[in-house]
């Protein structure tokens, strides 16, 4: 027996499917239940009748859920249709502190049961058994679940994303790609398509939902980058998660054609060509907010390659100290920052965080007494008060044309995304000269060797001298999960050769141990190393004498200044990541 407060949700004999006049569709049989939430939906505006008649038409057209399609498509969040679904059928909505510490009835209840029919059993409570549900009004998953367990059931309201990564976490099972289901497996497998297939592809509900659900999945899994591979006859999909690419379940190679399509299609690109890369940016509803995603699309040799960079502009931490800078550091950098002219410049490999720390100088330095502008390419979060500015090769906007029109637009600050060339380079020095503060970042392997990089450029040591405040060299490490990280005694020989006594008696370093919070990875998000060289007088003449990198390192040191190294050797001690991390990143 099913227990709910509605027994018309799951008793089947009391669900007789009507043809519910839904808006402007009516196109397919509803529950009356469901007819109630849609009209729900549409009172509140959340959905349009243009929406929900084209969701109608691909529920017709495919036979999938509903709730699946609208989710699915982004018409409506899944958090909005959850809050809507627990209103009208008066029932509890799931949260997170109803996850069970281990799964229940694991040896009755298949983990791929529960992701396909989106339900979870959280609780035995009065001999009724708790189920969050993504769909309460879904009778025959409530019924195999009652007849796992022999107990009745009452449903709770989740979402298809909240149900997905606890069963994850529950299970602890790796990253997958389940929500498109085996409808997926039933596209054509031909790859080779004139454009108006490809469109066609890009279109499908199985195709729009895979799609759907694999951005979701990223934001979820807190990835930064999604790769979408072809091979010989198959596709690999990996996740870069703390900086690092996972593999995750892939989709079959039959559905790769519809996928690069619907991706080109969101991303408004040129689906039919296929020869030359093509860039893009695309917006999408994920886990009920809105994330904005870059895409790269490469010719490869076994087909089109696709690579996905979230930009999650809620989620980004413009916070120094948070970002991982110590103290120290932070206060030093401050100083360099609050200087009226000059440069200040970050240097580091693709991938290191540079964008970020820029974006976190640019709050600090806005308020309404200073006007800055920036030229990026691309912008990748908005920053209210500032005027941001996007290079476009085709229209001849690059850089160095961008950087002459902002000298004549009555700067306090500029930002260039990168010092790539040495015009960009030359009018960014002449900008600091005139006394505007610039900031911007260059691909260096450390700080003392960005002046050698300039001067590469072909830019003349005293102008170097005589604008180039300071320089912050970074890296980006995973951070060890506070839940679960571990301290371990190195071996003496070790110890002596990192010199861990300098930093007291008892000086340990951490391991990551792995946990449920961590999926199991022992580490959780990424912190920064950091080395900033400020200079002072005796820098300006180490650099206007054209000194070698050495030497300009060791008279930095005469000043305080600590390399990246030794900063990741702090934070191994602190506990904040690993050996292995920070040999990984400083190690050449």
């Amino acid at each position: 027996m099913l227990r709910v407060d509605d027994a018309a949700l799951v008793d089947p004999s009391k669900t007789a499917v009507t043809d519910a006049s839904v808006g402007a569709a009516g196109a397919i049989s509803l529950p009356p239940a469901w007819a109630a939430i849609l009209q729900h939906l549409l009172r509140r505006g959340t959905l349009s009748p243009a929406a929900l008649e084209r969701a109608q038409r691909l529920a017709q057209k495919d036979g999938a859920a509903l709730h699946v399609i609208l989710t699915g498509l982004g018409l409506v969040s899944d958090s909005d249709l959850a809050q809507v679904i627990s209103a009208e059928l008066r029932l509890p909505r799931f949260s997170l502190d109803r996850l069970p510490a281990l799964p229940l009835f694991a040896d009755e209840i298949s983990p791929e049961f529960l992701l396909s029919r989106f339900v979870l059993p959280l609780a035995v409570v009065e001999e009724a058994l708790v189920v969050a549900a993504a769909d309460p009004t879904d009778t025959a998953s409530l019924a195999a679940i009652a007849a796992f367990s022999g107990l009745g059931v009452s449903p709770m309201v989740a979402t298809v994303a909240e149900i997905e990564a606890c069963v994850r976490q529950l299970y602890n099972s790796p990253i997958a790609i389940t929500s498109a289901g085996a409808e997926i497996a039933a596209l054509s497998e031909q790859t080779e398509k004139d454009a108006e297939t490809l469109r066609e592809l890009g279109s499908e509900a199985p195709v729009i939902r895979f799609v759907q659900s694999m951005m979701e999945r990223a934001v979820a899994s807190r990835a930064s980058d999604v790769h979408i591979e072809p091979a010989d006859g198959a596709v690999r999909l990996r996740f870069r998660i703390d900086g690092l690419l996972r593999d995750v379940e892939a989709p079959p190679f039959g559905l790769y054609a519809g996928i690069v399509s619907r991706v080109k299609i969101m991303a408004r690109l040129n689906y039919a060509e296929r020869r030359r890369p093509q860039d893009g940016r695309l917006r999408v509803v994920a886990n009920g907010r809105e994330y904005d995603f870059r895409v790269s699309i490469l010719p490869a040799t076994h087909g089109e390659s696709v690579a996905i960079r979230v930009l999650d502009r809620h989620g980004v931490t413009l916070d120094f100290e948070q970002l991982g800078f110590t103290s120290a550091q932070h206060e030093r950098l401050m100083t360099v920052l609050d200087r009226p002219s000059g440069m200040v410049l970050l240097a580091g490999p693709t991938g290191s965080g540079k964008t970020t720390t820029l974006y976190a100088a640019l709050q600090r330095l806005n308020n309404p007494t200073r006007k800055i502008l920036t030229v990026e390419d691309p912008v990748e979060y908005p920053l209210p008060g500032i005027v941001q500015m996007q290079v476009d090769p085709a229209v001849d906007v690059n850089f160095a044309n961008v950087l002459r029109s902002f000298l004549r637009h009555d700067p306090d600050v500029i930002m260039v995304g990168e010092i790539r060339d040495a015009e960009t380079a030359r009018i960014a020095i002449q900008a600091a000269l005139t006394g505007h503060l610039v900031v911007s970042t260059v691909h260096a392997n450390s700080a003392s060797a960005t002046v050698t990089r300039l001067r590469d450029m072909g830019l003349e040591p005293y102008l170097i001298a005589a604008t180039l405040n300071g320089v912050v060299s970074q890296r980006l490490v995973r951070r060890l999960c506070q839940a679960c990280a571990e301290p371990y005694e190195p071996e003496s020989s070790l110890a002596t050769r990192l010199g861990l006594s300098r930093f007291g008696a008892g000086a340990r370093l951490w391991r990551p141990r792995g946990c449920p919070a961590c999926d199991g990875a022992g580490f959780r998000g990424r912190i920064v190393l950091a080395e900033l060289l400020e200079l002072d007088d005796a820098l300006r003449d180490g650099v206007t004498r054209e000194a070698q990198t050495s030497e300009l390192e060791r008279l930095a040191r005469e000043q305080g200044f600590v390399p990246l190294a030794e900063d990741g050797l702090e934070k191994c001690v602190a506990g904040l990541t690993t050996l292995d991390e920070v040999a990984r990143v400083t190690l050449a």
